[in-house]
C-alpha cells in the first residue's frame, strides 16, 4: 500500500534536489505523477537537474520547478514556500535533504557554522516554514528529514557533522511527537538515515561506485518502502553493513552511558576486544 501522500495530485518539495539522493527522490516522485519542486543553490546544475527530471519521466514541464535556494537563509526558505504555494497551491511532502560534509575538528572553528547552519538549522527552519500550512491542509502529509548514522553512533573524525546530525535526530523525534499530539493532524515526520551511498557528498576522489555503497535510487526505494510501512526511523542498510550490524553498533553506543564506559568506547583500545566479542553475540 503506497502512502496516500505519494499520490498523483500531491506536491513535493526537496532541498538538495539537484543531485544525489535528492535528485533520485525527485525523479521517483515525478514518476508517480507528483508535482515536484527541487531547491538547491542556483546555477546551471539546478536547471539541468530539473530538465533531467522532465525528460526521464516524460512529464509536463510545468509540473517540475526548480527554485534557487540557500537553505541557510530563512528568507530564501520563505521565498521557496511562496513560489511553491503560488505554483501548486501547497505542499504534501517536504524532504529536508540538503547537507554538506566538508570536515571539521574539535578545536578548529572552521566549517562549524556552515555545517550547523546547513545540516541542522536549515532542517529546523524548513519544518517551521512549511509545517504549519501542511497541517492546515488536513491532508495526509510527510516531512522527511535526512539524518545520518553518524548522528547516532558519533564516530570520531568529523565532530561538527556528528553534532548537526545528532540534532536532526533529536529535532525530528520532537517534531513527530508534536504532530501525533496535534488535533486533526494528518502529517507525520520521519528520520531518514541513509547508509553508505555513492553521491557527490561521499565519493571523494573515486570515479566509480564502490561495491559496498548503494546508489541514490536504491536508497530512495528503501525510504519509500519504509514510509509505506509506517516506520519513523528509516535505517538504511548498504552492501557492506546489514541492519543487524547497525543495531549492534547503536546499542553499544547507548550502553556507553548505561555502563559508564569512556565515550566512544567502540574506538577505545581498552574495549577493542570487548566490542569484537559483542558483535559475535547472536542478535
Amino acid at each position: 500500500m503506497t502512502h496516500p501522500a505519494f499520490s498523483k495530485s500531491s506536491v513535493a518539495v526537496i532541498t538538495g534536489g539537484a543531485s544525489g539522493i535528492g535528485l533520485a527522490a525527485a525523479k521517483r516522485f515525478a514518476s508517480m505523477g507528483m508535482k515536484v519542486a527541487i531547491a538547491d543553490l542556483g546555477g546551471k546544475k539546478l536547471e539541468e537537474a530539473r530538465q533531467e527530471i522532465v525528460d526521464i519521466n516524460s512529464v509536463q514541464s510545468a509540473d517540475i520547478i526548480s527554485v534557487p535556494t540557500d537553505v541557510t537563509s530563512l528568507d530564501d526558505l520563505r521565498s521557496l514556500k511562496h513560489a511553491v504555494d503560488e505554483k501548486f497551491g501547497g505542499v504534501d511532502v517536504l524532504m529536508n535533504n540538503a547537507g554538506i560534509q566538508p570536515g571539521s575538528s574539535v578545536f578548529d572553528p572552521n566549517n562549524w557554522k556552515r555545517i550547523i547552519a546547513t545540516n541542522l538549522m536549515a532542517i529546523i527552519h524548513g519544518c517551521q516554514t512549511f509545517g504549519p500550512s501542511m497541517i492546515a491542509r488536513k491532508k495526509p502529509g510527510l516531512i522527511i528529514n535526512t539524518g545520518s548514522k553518524q548522528g547516532i553512533t558519533t564516530p570520531p573524525g568529523n565532530p561538527a557533522y556528528n553534532v548537526s546530525k545528532s540534532g536532526v535526530k533529536t529535532y525530528t523525534e520532537a517534531l513527530q511527537h508534536e504532530l501525533r499530539n496535534t488535533k486533526d493532524c494528518d502529517v507525520t515526520a520521519h528520520l531518514f538515515i541513509p547508509g553508505f551511498v555513492y553521491t557527490a557528498l561521499t565519493k571523494g576522489d573515486r570515479t566509480e561506485k564502490p561495491a559496498g555503497a548503494w546508489t541514490p535510487e536504491q536508497t530512495v526505494d528503501f525510504m519509500m518502502q519504509s514510509v509505506d510501512a509506517g516506520d519513523f526511523y528509516i535505517l538504511c542498510p548498504d552492501n557492506d553493513v546489514a541492519r543487524s550490524l547497525d543495531e549492534k553498533r547503536i546499542l553499544w553506543a547507548a550502553n556507553d552511558i548505561i555502563e559508564n564506559r569512556p565515550p566512544l568506547s567502540r574506538w577505545h583500545a581498552d574495549y577493542e576486544t570487548k566490542f569484537a566479542d559483542f558483535l559475535k553475540q547472536p542478535s
